[in-house]
């Protein structure tokens, strides 16, 4: 799946980038607060694997109908 659909412009994928990263700076500063530094870093790149996996199986407009991932 790409990560900018066909019908973005680009303001909508400068939002995005810049929301990505804010989410993650926020996600990691609290895996690490809640969880020491090697918990923190080992259960930030945990959730970042399934948010990225997650989006990635999650249709959009650009699919065709019926698509099986």
């Amino acid at each position: 799946m790409p990560y900018f659909a066909a019908k973005q412009d680009r303001s909508d994928r400068i939002s995005k980038v810049l929301a990505d990263v804010f989410c993650g700076l926020l996600l990691g500063t609290f895996s690490i607060v809640f969880f020491g530094l090697l918990g923190g870093v080992l259960s930030f790149l945990l959730l970042e694997a399934c948010l990225l996996a997650l989006d990635w199986v999650m249709p959009n407009d650009d699919d065709a109908a019926g698509v099986v991932r």
